[in-house]
């Protein structure tokens, strides 16, 4: 790259919700960052002077960020690296910055006024980019300096900007395309982000598709006198995307804030074919002249209070009379058979089928939204991948436009449009005229897509330095059973995907993991264990316990804690590097076998823990094992021992859970000086390969197991017992739950041994086995397990 640029410290200008969510980001990744706003205008004479007041809309919009749900930051010590100022005192700072983003409120002369003071201070050669949503960005670099306008982009983010990986870059005519490389680059690499090239149109991609789509379900579920409950369900997981749906998301995001989008749209797109039929609603005049927003205002589609019974209920608005009545069940035949389908393919494929009104709403939107993505290639983008990346990462749908497409049929995409009226672009006719089949095709692992410009296939730019483990489905899997399958993703490394439901820990996926292993060894360079799924694990399949214990078939259960106990020691000890690529949600069995790995090569966004407590058992995969042997490497003569003990003793008896591979760390479940975190977790899987293949180069050597490991028996067993009781003697834990915690405090510290001892992890794996086994046996455990199986939600008995 020819722009070699360091990112060390950022300015961001601008503090509101998703100004302080990107400064908090970037701050997670490592950046020094300057946060500021303006000086309030209300200050009385005696504050004018007073820094702390002159900070004052910073400072509160700031300390309001960092309290915010869900987290903006991977870790509490994030916060220490944003700095706090104001335009009128601290500008001058941003001399010192090496990107400076622009996120005021959306008012083209209020921003060319803070364009104004940048010029002032920024050095030449420093980013300057733009989060606007609505203003087109060769407007905002009007009247400034030609450095100014080589080095300013547009970069929008979507909130909030940890979480939403969707980032649209937005260059103007004269933005240097060194400029634009290092963008797309950095964003992927540094930011963690879906990073998608934007044309410098109305609402630029995501939003202009995305809202569009809403438009479109919304006027449909008017059209066919459906229930907005009825919509949600028929447009949420059950079509591939978030259980919000439609109007639960409009609630999310904001009605007026919809409403304006959809607006600026119409106003901005005269020869947009849909848009212009966007319809105003008696609804949301309604929901306006109330002030009834959404979400902001606890009111909207939907609001929460006492049903008639007294209990807590949702209640919703009927778009017919605008009066709110409690959610009714929702049933449609076609949603029936649409949930029971496996793939998302079968329940796109259920919908196509149907002929109910559920069936309908789902075919009648996706031929209005075929007939609106071609015809906006190339409008918004020249590329088809680019609106597909952009709905899945900004709008969080499993699948884009074109993959849906795909699904359904290119032709039979085209029929469902023209059912409506709609005219498909001539470009995607000629494609299904060639005898066409899709979209997308995989050759040779690689992913391509349809060109129109040039009619034919090319690579997606970038994809190589991805593993995408979809693309190696048409080579024959290494090996394959019902649990996982094994694909060889090169270089002598092969990867093991689980393929059971949430990628649940059962009989099958245990044999796979040892297969995989067996084959590793046996002419190849080592093993990732990954896959592209929302979770790594969500552990051990309970219904599988459940059954067992309620039949009182505790050998079986014996051989099943063995089994998976031998299985996460064989990812230790194998004469391969195993790497574990945890993402998403890595709860239980997950977190021991990833504990258990060579290393773990996470994805920032990775919430893992010990969490058998609340299902009433203990760690039964080497869980407790593990804390013990990290607990006596840790050991410094003297009294750092117990608190050492401690606080891995409630990690494991709060069934703490890390909101971020950062706060991982802390909690002991990652080690410093070999996990690693990954920003994007698209790149999880090729970086743990990497991590393979670099222990390979070092000389792996394959380690022998412990009989090393430091125990202190009573002199820790009888402070962590007092500590349990105490805490039962103060109502903060039930008697089962002061059970369990005695039970991991037993098998932590090594039993009832008189001194601190040296043993094996055989040893403290036989207590970690008795301990999981016994609590099979307890009626309230039963209990909890059923209640988790059946609700969900833990049960405190």
């Amino acid at each position: 790259m020819e722009n070699k640029r360091a990112i060390k410290k950022v300015a961001v200008l601008g503090a509101g919700v998703m100004g302080a969510g990107i400064a908090l980001h970037f701050a997670n990744i490592g950046c020094e960052v300057l946060l500021m706003d303006i000086v309030p205008f209300d200050l009385k004479e005696e504050e004018k002077n007073n820094p702390k007041m002159r900070n004052r809309i910073v400072n509160d919009l700031f300390a309001f960020a960092v309290k915010s749900k869900p987290n903006p930051a991977y870790h509490a010590s994030v916060a220490s690296r944003v700095s706090l100022g104001n335009f009128d005192d601290d500008m001058e700072k941003i001399k010192d910055c090496d990107w400076i983003i622009e996120v005021v409120v959306e008012r083209l002369d209020i921003k060319k006024s803070v364009y104004e003071k940048v010029e002032k201070f920024r050095k030449p050669g420093t980013l300057i980019t733009s989060n606007t949503s609505g203003i087109p960005i060769h407007m905002l670099s009007e009247g400034r300096s030609e450095d100014f306008k080589k080095n300013f982009a547009g970069t929008h983010f979507f909130n909030p900007p940890r979480y939403l990986r969707l980032l649209e870059i937005i260059p103007t005519p004269s933005t240097d395309p060194s400029v634009v490389d290092f963008l797309m680059e950095y964003g992927d690499k540094y930011l963690g982000k879906e990073m998608v090239l934007c044309k410098d149109t109305p609402a630029f991609i995501a939003n202009r598709v995305g809202v569009y789509a809403m438009e479109r379900i919304i006027q449909l579920t008017v059209d066919l006198g459906l229930t907005i409950e009825e919509a949600d369900k028929l447009t949420g997981p059950a079509l591939g995307r978030p259980k919000t749906g439609t109007f639960k998301l409009s609630d999310l995001v904001g009605i007026d804030t919809g409403t304006k989008v959809a607006q600026g749209i119409k106003d901005n797109c005269p020869d947009d074919e849909q848009a212009k039929n966007f319809k105003p609603h008696k609804f949301i005049e309604f929901l306006h002249e109330n002030k009834w927003f959404g979400n902001k205002s606890k009111k909207g589609y939907y609001y929460k209070d006492k049903g008639a019974d007294g209990k807590p209920a949702v209640f919703a608005l009927r778009l017919d009379t605008l009066q709110y009545e409690p959610v009714g069940k929702v049933k449609f035949a076609s949603l029936d058979a649409a949930n029971q389908a496996e793939t998302l393919a079968g329940k796109v494929k259920a919908f196509v089928k149907g002929t109910d009104k559920g069936a309908q709403l789902v075919q009648k939107s996706l031929g209005g939204l075929f007939a609106y993505v071609s015809n906006r290639v190339p409008e918004i983008s020249d590329a088809l991948y680019a609106i597909d990346d952009a709905l899945r990462a900004g709008f969080a749908w499993d699948i884009g436009p074109f993959q849906y497409w795909d699904i359904v049929g290119v032709q039979k995409g085209i029929e469902l449009a023209e059912a409506e009226g709609l005219t498909v672009s001539n470009w995607v006719k000629e494609f299904a005229a060639s005898g066409a089949t899709g979209f997308y095709k995989v050759e040779d692992g690689v992913r391509k897509y349809y060109d129109q410009a040039t009619k034919s296939y090319k690579s997606i730019p970038g994809a190589e330095t991805f593993i995408i483990l979809d693309n190696y489905r048409e080579k024959k899997a290494v090996y394959k059973n019902t649990g996982g399958t094994l694909h060889d993703i090169g270089d002598g490394v092969l990867c093991l995907e689980f393929t059971s439901k949430m990628n649940s820990l059962g009989g099958d996926v245990l044999e796979s993991i040892n297969k995989s292993i067996e084959i590793a060894e046996k002419g190849y360079n080592g093993l990732v264990i990954g896959n592209d799924a929302p979770n790594f694990s969500v552990g051990a399949n309970l219904m599988m316990i459940f059954m067992m214990a309620m039949e009182q078939e505790y050998d079986e259960l014996d051989f099943a804690i063995r089994a998976f106990q031998n299985t996460t020691m064989r990812a230790r000890y194998s004469s391969v590097p195993v790497i574990a690529a945890p993402h998403g949600m890595t709860l239980g069995g997950g977190c021991e076998l990833s504990m258990h790995a060579d290393r773990a090569v996470a994805s920032a966004e990775t919430y893992i823990g010990l969490v058998e407590v609340g299902v009433g058992l203990v760690p039964g995969g080497g869980g407790i094992k593990e804390f013990a042997l990290r607990a006596s490497d840790d050991f410094v003569n003297g009294d750092t021992q117990i608190p050492s003990i401690q606080d891995r003793f409630l990690a494991i008896a709060m069934a703490k859970v890390a909101t971020s591979a950062a706060e991982a760390y802390d909690l002991g479940i990652f080690r410093k000086n070999k996990d690693r975190v990954v920003v994007n977790a698209k790149r999880v899987i090729a970086e743990a390969k990497k991590e393979v293949l670099d222990m390979v180069a070092a000389g792996y050597t394959q380690p022998a197991r412990r009989k090393d490991v430091t125990v202190l028996g009573r002199t820790a067993l009888g402070s962590l017992t007092v500590g349990v009781e105490s805490f039962k003697m103060g109502g903060y834990i039930s008697d089962h739950d002061a059970k369990i915690a005695s039970k991991i405090a037993y098998a932590l510290c090594g039993g009832d041994l008189s001194s601190p001892t040296q043993v094996s992890e055989q040893y403290l794996l036989d207590l970690e086995r008795e301990a999981f086994l016994s609590l099979c046996g307890e009626k309230k455990t039963l209990e909890r397990i059923q209640a988790m199986l059946q609700t969900g939600k833990p049960l405190r008995n």
